[in-house]
């Protein structure tokens, strides 16, 4: 994806913008981890979204000034010693190249140009990404940036720009779904390798090695998320990320995994028995988790609701523990199952949503990941797909990859590895 797709991009958001406006991104940097050592960078997914750079440090400015567009990338002074130590940043050449903008100029002018741009206004407005987790979440650059332009320029009124960019990146382009279809690619190799090299008494770290490796050998250079492997019990809590247990033999092992391709996420969940041959009550319980995981899956269309989708899967959960003899009544469901069924997917592997009850639309990538988990039993299950929304109904991206109990045993009693 080059210049004319985030050229595009930027004009539908600068349509949802005021006259006498201007949006600023920033790329962000990348936290102190200890001493002199940083935390890997990762760009801010709304800049990266808006300019394809990958860089720390850089600003996007995107102006509307009586009608009139203009779009400058302001990039990072270079520091040619500086880059004898950390390597090469970016140059104008390549700026204008990825990113489209009209102009390209250094960071060192940002404050000048801002104050020329805005200071003979009487009114101004000036969009930010603001978004906040949560109340005594840390300030972001964009909200350091906010409280020091609102003191000095009394005029201006700061606005949010973060819904109207959600609701872009909530609409997948073409070429954003070929990214995620080449995430999800690699992601299921990653899990065929998991199930040829399962064996009793590993480590659950030591069988995720085999993904990392698997997705590190085709280029990817960070994971969608922190895999989970749980084995056993491990897997009836939904977030376990320790990955130290021993697998033993009889024991199912949960993957929740995901590649990342060009900052565009994969976000899988497959169970399969570490022995290869599951038992029958492991079977039970799968297909029970299967069954409910096909038919939301056939509901996703355009016009359906995430509210009307979590009903079903709610109902079919609740249905499936009392024909499993887990419970009495149904509507006790919340025991054995207590996530929703899924969420967005793409630059983020939990996408930026502006409600969580939205409407699907063509374009809109979603997960559905329903499951069972039943400490007692120390069964957990959870199955996972990627489905894009079509004009007339959905796709499954992970239509390839291995699912049934059926074909779990197979595969698994062919290729793995003694």
């Amino acid at each position: 994806m080059k210049g004319q797709f985030y050229k595009a991009k930027r004009h539908k958001l600068l349509e949802k913008v005021k006259d006498n406006s201007v949006i600023v991104l920033f790329a962000g940097n990348a936290p102190k981890k200890t001493a002199d050592e940083a935390y890997p960078f990762t760009p801010n997914r709304n800049f990266y979204y808006l300019t394809g750079v990958q860089e720390p440090d850089h600003i996007l400015l995107m102006s509307k000034i009586n009608g009139k567009e203009k779009n400058i990338l302001f990039i990072k002074d270079i520091d040619l010693e500086l880059e004898k130590w950390i390597g090469k940043s970016l140059r104008e050449n390549e700026a204008l190249d990825i990113a489209g903008v009209d102009e390209v100029m250094f960071k060192s002018t940002f404050e000048d140009y801002f104050h020329r741009l805005i200071s003979m206004k009487e009114e101004f407005n000036l969009y930010l990404d603001l978004e906040r987790d949560a109340f005594n979440s840390m300030n972001s650059i964009s909200q350091i940036f906010a409280k020091e332009i609102v003191s000095k320029y009394p005029q201006i009124s700061v606005r949010n720009i973060y819904a109207s960019i959600a609701a872009l990146r909530l609409i997948k382009s073409n070429e954003e779904i070929e990214n995620i279809k080449e995430a999800i690619k690699i992601t299921i190799a990653g899990v065929e390798t998991l199930m040829k090299n399962a064996q009793d008494g590993m480590k659950e770290y030591e069988l995720e090695a085999y993904f990392d490796f698997n997705c590190k050998s085709k280029g990817v250079k960070d994971l969608a998320f922190n895999t989970i492997a749980a084995t056993g019990k491990n897997a009836t809590v939904l977030h376990y990320v320790d990955n130290n247990a021993e697998m033993k033999d009889g024991d199912l092992i949960l993957f929740d995994l995901g590649a990342q391709y060009k900052y565009y996420n994969a976000d899988i969940s497959r169970t399969f028995p570490v022995n290869g041959k599951f038992t029958a009550r492991q079977k039970e319980v799968y297909n029970a988790v299967l069954k409910v995981n096909e038919e939301i899956i056939k509901t996703i269309k355009p016009g359906i609701t995430t509210a009307e989708l979590n009903a079903k899967a709610n109902y079919l959960l609740g249905e499936a523990c009392v024909s499993l003899g887990l419970l009495e009544d149904k509507k006790d469901f919340r025991k054995y199952y207590f996530h929703s069924i899924g969420h967005s997917l793409g630059l983020d592997t939990h996408d930026v949503i502006i409600d969580r009850n939205f409407t699907f639309e063509p374009g809109m990538v979603y997960t559905v990941e329903p499951g069972l988990y039943i400490p007692e039993e120390s069964i957990g299950i959870r199955i996972e797909d990627d489905i894009l929304v079509t004009e007339d109904g959905s796709i499954n991206l992970t239509k390839d990859m291995i699912k049934t109990v059926e074909e779990i045993e197979d595969f698994m009693s062919r290729n793995r590895i003694n």
